[in-house]
């Protein structure tokens, strides 16, 4: 097979697979399970085949137009280069253990089939944004992959928050695309085409009239799609969904869909200095900000959300300074690792027998009942602190590392204010991210929380995974700086000495002052309760069930930071800050006063003025007829005589009226 069959075969598979599953799932529930994991894996094989064949070098172009558009054709395009050839890999493989997870972690589910296709269809259409070589056919896949996040976030809709989480995600992310879609009309407009490459032609020869503008209503959709400030509050209330779909989400799918949109059309942002420090600006609050958030969270999800949303902001970061390689290196390395994240989290809820949230405050002797989870989550917080030698010490290096050749002004493609804006933002998250993900450990792990019911050991295919997706997370970021550069245009990836000493030294410093606070609060937590005075919740699994009906509203979340466990080192670190970190700093609150209540206001109106104004000309209308109609109504009496004499009677009336007129006459 050539290589323009096997790379259309990659999201086919999962395409087919997920109609089998919707189809069969009633009627054959035992192919249901094959239906979900066997066309993933195989899209998986021929993926790594492609990428092997691509090697890092000439792209892989192919196209056919489906039918004639207009002035701007539309055509399937398929372009393969060495981004998108390792991305589908990272999509591939980690949809695939999503999937095996899931045959152990919702066995019992009786909505599996219709989860498992979804899954698939999910994986499809990220694989279409990356694989696709016309921005409309990219479209179309961006756009699946929305419908695709409402129906699995909300898969428990039996709960009123995973129903506003879905609907949150959706409406949210549809905010960002209205402009993402103008831009896109605007961009094919300027460059007469919506393929990518004649796109990016037309940016070399400056053939684009409206660099900024459009560069800017773009950065709309993918601060929606890849949870950027300010529209990333959909994100961490995600969370009431299934655990393996956050996997998926923040791992593979979704919010990596932007950032590789960007480092697909890179040069057109370079073409606006302008649109360069906004995205700067972008990265840099989305990051320091997540990750004050993070340090404020009880739950352990919702945790890996925000800090989800951090790397994120690194990623743009990268691309704010100009380099696409460091930006997609992070994109794999975050991928391996916080699909581990998530998944061991997965297990722990499972240990800790809860469906969707799990509170760390409320965590306690994890560590000997769910080893697996312990040694691999350790490992993927190792990484996500960027902890030489794990994988996201490389790949945030690469970051902190171009972002010094801007402000040392070692290359001339970004600002130099974008330079200095994410260096310091990042040193800053950095410190942050080793503060949050130690806290995590310490609480999740060797906390003073309840230990919950012991729910048996964890099946095979929920552990396994862990230990697949740990290997990545351990070993891709030493060997992926030597090898990436000739797939990534030769761009260097290797660590620069000051870089990783100030990286290395800011998370060093985070984990061991955090460490330091968890000790001296849990000591001082110890000396005010006594010995064995911390009992079962008074509702056994009842109080743990509860964690789950938890609002996703920040008044909910603010009850839960309240009430943390006392040795819960994130409050005295945060000080006053904390209660508002806990609550996302309020931004829910600023857009319900700025948008959701004027929106309610004005429906409040519009059904006013239908009520009372327009019906009441309607009823009007309607009643001078009716009134009419009963008068008649009263003269049908039925009776002969009375008809014969009216009739009599307008005959002479008839009559004199004429004899009046012909005498006037």
């Amino acid at each position: 097979m050539t290589t323009t069959t096997l790379a259309v075969l990659v999201p086919l598979l999962p395409f087919l697979g997920a109609i089998a599953g919707l189809l069969l799932g009633r009627t054959a529930p035992g192919f249901v399970r094959p239906l979900a994991v066997l066309p993933t894996l195989v899209s998986l094989a021929l993926a790594a085949v492609v990428a092997a064949r691509q090697g890092g070098g000439e792209a892989v172009d192919a196209a056919t137009e489906l039918t004639p558009t207009g002035s701007v054709p539309v055509e399937l395009a398929l372009h393969v280069d060495g981004f998108a050839a390792l991305t589908a890999v990272l999509v591939t493989l980690v949809a695939g253990c999503v999937q095996i997870y899931s045959t152990g972690y919702l066995r019992d589910d009786p909505r599996y089939p219709s989860y498992a296709a979804l899954v698939s269809l999910f994986t499809s259409a990220m694989l279409l944004v990356v694989y696709s070589g016309d921005l409309m056919v990219l479209l179309v896949g961006w756009e699946v992959m929305g419908i695709c996040s409402y129906f699995l976030v909300g898969h428990y809709w039996e709960t009123p928050e995973a129903r506003a989480a879905s609907l949150k995600a959706f409406l949210v992310t549809k905010l960002g695309d209205v402009p993402f879609l103008i831009g896109l009309f605007a961009l094919a407009t300027d460059a007469g085409s919506f393929r990518i490459t004649r796109i990016l032609g037309a940016v070399a020869n400056g053939g684009i009239e409206h660099p900024t503008p459009i560069a800017l209503l773009l950065l709309a959709g993918v601060a929606g799609k890849s949870a950027q400030f300010p529209l990333h509050t959909w994100l961490p209330d995600a969370m009431a969904g299934p655990t393996p779909v956050s996997a998926l989400i923040h791992a593979a799918t979704m919010v990596a869909a932007g950032v590789y949109f960007v480092a697909r059309l890179l040069p057109l942002f370079e073409a606006s200095r302008a649109a360069m420090v906004v995205l700067a600006v972008m990265a840099a609050v989305t990051m320091a900000g997540s990750a004050l958030a993070a340090l404020a969270q009880d739950d352990i999800k919702r945790v890996l959300a925000y800090s989800t949303i951090g790397q994120l902001g690194y990623m743009t970061g990268a691309l704010a300074v100009a380099d696409r390689g460091a930006a997609v290196f992070h994109l794999l390395s975050h991928g391996a690792f916080k699909a581990l994240l998530f998944l061991a989290a997965g297990v722990i809820i499972h240990a800790a027998g809860t469906n969707s949230l799990a509170a760390m405050s409320r965590m306690g002797h994890l560590r000997d009942r769910v080893p697996d989870a312990y040694w691999t989550m350790t490992v993927a917080l190792l990484a996500l602190a960027a902890i030489p030698p794990f994988s996201g010490f490389f790949s945030k290096e690469a970051v902190l590392g171009v972002a010094e050749h801007v402000v040392t002004g070692h290359t001339e493609h970004a600002p130099a204010a974008a330079g200095w804006i994410v260096l310091l933002a990042g040193l800053v998250t950095a410190l942050l991210t080793a503060a949050y993900a130690t806290r995590l450990w310490l609480l999740a792990f060797r906390g003073q929380g309840t230990e919950a019911p012991d729910h048996g050991r964890q099946p095979l295919t929920m552990t396994v995974v862990l230990w697949v997706l740990a290997v990545p997370s351990l070993a891709l970021g030493g060997l992926a700086f030597r090898v990436l550069p000739d797939w990534f245009d030769g761009q260097d990836l290797t660590p620069t000495l000051t870089t990783s000493v100030l990286g290395t030294g800011v998370a060093l410093v985070g984990g061991i002052i955090t460490y330091a606070t968890w000790r001296h609060t849990t000591a001082h937590a110890a000396s005010r309760v006594p010995l064995g005075a911390v009992a079962a919740h008074p509702e056994g699994d009842a109080g743990l069930v509860e964690a789950e009906a938890i609002a996703s509203h920040e008044a909910a979340y603010g009850d839960i930071a309240s009430a943390a466990d006392p040795s819960d080192p994130g409050r005295l670190l945060l000080g006053p800050l904390h209660r508002h970190a806990a609550a996302g700093f309020h931004l829910d609150a600023v857009y319900t006063a700025l948008f959701v209540r004027p929106v309610r206001a004005g429906a409040s109106l519009v059904r006013f003025l239908d009520r009372e104004v327009v019906e009441t000309y309607v009823r009007g209308a309607g009643a001078l007829p009716r009134w009419l109609g009963a008068a008649v109504r009263r003269a049908q009496t039925g009776n002969l005589q009375t008809y014969v004499s009216a009739l009599l009677a307008g005959t002479v009336v008839l009559a004199v009226a004429v004899v009046l007129v012909a005498t006037g006459a």
